[in-house]
């Protein structure tokens, strides 16, 4: 992942949680793992830790789609750890789960806008651990046009990059 899109990631997420204002400056990078960057973002309080990749492919019909990513994200002040999400880079259609397979075990994400994430911490915790154990991850879902697309990520570094960001939030 190119320092660029930690800086887009980070600034997404600051953005997301912590309301419009310029977190990329307190953002420091934790090093890349495989196809997975760790990130933490803020201190004391407003500290969170994230790690992330984008898709080594992504398929659709369609013309264009803004960033694509996955995160994993923890965020100490609210007591969450290891939240699951995904942006897809368009609005997903209202009322369809996105649906994510890691190495042929299935889980389904609840969607609004163009995010999507597990329905619980449980199910956070589940599709975490396919992750450290897994060696592909695919995301599917539905855009408000109708296009399905189809993501795949590679797993490799995730388990240290999810190291990283649990020292580094801990």
């Amino acid at each position: 992942m190119t320092r660029s899109l930690v800086l887009k990631l980070g600034v997404a997420l600051a953005l997301g949680f912590a309301g419009v204002h310029s977190a990329a400056a307190q953002q420091r990078s934790l090093g890349t793992f495989g196809d997975w960057t760790a990130v933490v973002d803020g201190s004391g309080s407003k500290k969170l830790c994230y790690v992330g990749s984008v898709p080594k492919k992504a398929e659709g019909k369609y013309t264009s789609r803004g960033d694509i990513h996955f995160l994993v994200t923890h965020r100490p002040a609210d007591k969450v750890t290891s939240e699951v999400s995904v942006a897809t880079g368009y609005t997903y259609a209202d009322g369809k789960d996105a649906a994510l397979d890691i190495d042929g075990k299935a889980f389904k994400l609840f969607t609004r806008g163009d995010n999507a994430w597990a329905y619980d911490a449980a199910g956070d915790r589940e599709i975490v651990a396919a992750m450290k154990a897994g060696r592909t991850m695919i995301v599917r879902g539905t855009s408000t046009r109708g296009t399905v697309t189809t993501d795949t990520y590679s797993l490799a570094g995730f388990t240290a990059g999810m190291k990283a960001i649990d020292e580094a939030c801990k």
